[in-house]
């Protein structure tokens, strides 16, 4: 009978202090003396510091256990005890060791240039950095889920190849498609309201693409969407769903995985304070505060990064802009007195910026036609689009929010590329 193996995160807890237990997992630090050798596993729920003292292995054993590298594979067993000192409190006294694999000298070490980190992504994952930033991720996905079915919203799969544009065509990655032109989604969005008129509240997480020549701390080819389109909805309706979405989303990761944000430098007590309703401003007053920090802006203009980090860096809590000029907004906004468009966004705080992106959709055909002829744009590549406007059109709005750029804020990350396994920018898609 094959032997039970623990999970770290199970065993630190004080119900196995003095218990003999078996692990497996990976050598992710390891020094030694003449009589004792430290060896900290990680084995994907957590470390555990392990001791090895010369006194309780043969002398070919113990040479084994100093002589083992980072990365090795290995099985240990021992007694748990409780130490303050020890990573997470806890320590097992080591009586059993056995290698699965003896690793190569590992690639990576201190002080390595972000070039070589990028260049060897698939070794520099296994750091606690990127475990944690991982971690924090699938927490704030798992709550998202949980409040959309809460509400009502059912998840759906829009394809990824599309034949038109939705946010614009100079960002578009033009591919071959059986000889024939085609694109990768930029957004699920038009694809999400064709759903609501069968479904009537509906959400998806797929990925989408952005031909952007940006070299951001901020800005991905390639990101995670979360989308949502809901009929019989206005602008302050589904401004009220991204509050309580994005709060739910926050919560449940300070709840779920409170450590893994504190190894990222996030308190989650911090993210537990913040509640919804979420502040609320017009894009004429954002202007005024804009200047009034001393960034230059004109009205009219759209924000850039900079704009958004005087707007937000002082603020602790998440705020939105709504209804920005007409002409700088996409054909699919509603309209408000030929003016303003019925569109907002939700900024992070501390000067992290955009998080989402929304609006009450246009449902008006002629406007429409008359908007995607304003971009340029060729009417019939929307004919489907235009036909959700001649059966049975309702007011609806809907929303896009970029994940890792939640997570960035969330997880006080300086740069966009530690939210994704493997980021794809202007200048990398390898690994």
């Amino acid at each position: 009978m094959e032997p039970k193996y623990y999970r770290i995160e199970e065993i630190l807890s004080p119900k196995f202090d003095g218990k003999q237990v078996k692990i497996r997992g990976w050598v992710y630090r390891q020094r030694n003396s003449k009589k004792i050798a430290f060896i900290v596993i990680r084995d994907g729920t957590g470390i555990l510091q392990c001791t090895a003292k010369s006194s309780n292995f043969d002398e070919k054993k113990f040479e084994e256990i100093c002589g083992i590298r980072y990365e090795s594979s290995i099985i240990v067993g021992g007694i748990i005890k409780s130490d303050d000192r020890a990573p997470n409190g806890y320590e097992m006294q080591m009586n059993e060791f056995i290698i699965i694999h003896q690793a190569e000298p590992f690639p990576i070490s201190k002080d390595q240039s972000e070039a070589f980190l990028l260049d060897h992504r698939h070794l520099w994952i296994r750091s606690q950095k990127l475990t944690s930033s991982f971690r924090v991720k699938a927490a704030l996905i798992e709550g998202a889920r949980a409040y959309f079915k809460e509400q009502g919203y059912w998840e759906m799969f829009p394809p990824i190849i599309t034949g038109s544009s939705c946010e614009g065509g100079s960002t578009l990655f033009e591919i071959k498609y059986f000889g024939k032109p085609a694109y990768l989604s930029q957004s699920a969005q038009l694809y999400l309201e064709t759903l609501i008129f069968a479904h009537k509240r509906v959400y998806s997480l797929t990925p989408s693409f952005r031909a952007e020549k940006s070299r951001t701390t901020r800005h991905l080819a390639e990101y995670w969407h979360l989308e949502a389109e809901a009929a019989f909805v206005d602008l302050d309706g589904i401004i009220k769903f991204e509050d309580g979405l994005v709060t739910a989303m926050i919560h449940h990761a300070a709840k779920e995985v409170p450590y893994d944000l504190q190894q990222l430098g996030r308190d989650p007590k911090e993210l537990l304070e913040i509640k919804a309703p979420f502040e609320r401003i017009r894009y004429d007053e954002a202007v005024e505060r804009i200047q009034k920090k001393g960034v230059e802006i004109e009205w009219g203009e759209d924000f850039g990064t900079h704009h958004e980090r005087a707007l937000t860096e002082d603020l602790s809590s998440p705020i939105h802009v709504t209804h920005f000029p007409r002409d700088i907004k996409a054909f699919y906004m509603k309209t408000l007195d030929g003016k303003y468009a019925e569109c907002n966004d939700l900024l992070a705080p501390e000067g992290y910026g955009e998080i989402i992106g929304s609006s009450q959709r246009e449902d008006d055909i002629d406007n429409i036609i008359f908007n995607l002829k304003r971009d340029g744009s060729k009417i019939e590549d929307y004919e489907w689009y235009l036909d959700l406007r001649r059966f049975g059109s309702v007011p609806h709005s809907g929303f896009g929010l970029g994940i890792e750029r939640l997570l960035r804020w969330i997880g006080k990350l300086d740069h966009i590329r530690d939210t994704i396994a493997y980021p794809r920018v202007m200048n990398r898609n390898t690994p």
